[in-house]
């Protein structure tokens, strides 16, 4: 089953206790206190930005910013405290919640790039994206975002959103975003209309995966050092 954007409704005010429960699991589960430190928030483009998983000061901080759309990559996820902050503090800033779960470390179902790229212009604007880290899905849409929604060249796009300055690792599993672009350049002449096109009727996603060589330092970096999602 192919998961596609959806507008999460407002969810009823946690309880005290149920606010310091998902706190804990956020703060400490979900690497939490990483991100009070260091945010990994960017601008993309004017009225768009990037970032890791945002806490509710980080939420009240994009109001501040004049954000109005939240765009979750993580996806809903009923049981993960930050999410439930998320979704509370989205209902009471007046911010619009949108789940959108996409991955990092496999190829994208066709179904799902299909979602992808019209979403930017069903969005009110200023919108802020989000992942867990703020590194690879952030990475992946904003590149996509660039090209599709304002004809920046993929080329540039990619050099400037998927780079190790947002903590992106292409050597490691998370390296199949830039495959996947690196696989459409060279099967078409690279140009934003040429997108859609591919995708429907090209896109190999079996071939994809068959083709990306993932290096073991790198993985043990990704996935048991910084522990990525």
């Amino acid at each position: 089953m192919v998961d596609l954007p959806t507008l999460a409704a407002p969810a009823p005010d946690l309880t005290p206790a149920e606010r310091r429960r998902a706190f804990l699991d956020m703060w400490l589960v979900d690497h939490g206190f990483i991100r009070d430190v260091y945010w990994n928030l960017h601008r993309v483009s004017d009225g768009v930005w990037r970032a890791a998983q945002p806490a509710p000061h980080h939420l009240r901080r994009a109001c501040d910013m004049g954000v109005k759309t939240i765009l979750n990559l993580r996806g809903r996820r009923d049981t993960c405290g930050a999410y439930q902050l998320e979704r509370e503090a989205c209902h009471r800033l007046g911010l619009s919640l949108v789940d959108f779960p996409i991955r990092s470390r496999s190829p994208l179902e066709r179904e799902t790039l299909l979602a992808a790229a019209p979403l930017f212009a069903d969005m009110a604007y200023p919108m802020l994206l989000h992942c867990k880290s703020g590194a690879d899905r952030a990475g992946f849409m904003s590149t996509l975002y660039l090209f599709l929604h304002e004809g920046v060249s993929l080329r540039t796009a990619m050099r400037t959103h998927l780079s190790l300055a947002y903590g992106h690792v292409r050597q490691a599993k998370t390296g199949v975003i830039d495959c996947f672009f690196e696989m459409f350049l060279e099967q078409t002449d690279g140009e934003r209309e040429s997108f859609i096109p591919w995708v429907e009727n090209t896109y190999d996603r079996d071939a994809l995966e068959r083709r990306f060589k993932e290096n073991w330092l790198a993985g043990i970096l990704v996935n048991k050092i910084l522990r990525r999602e």
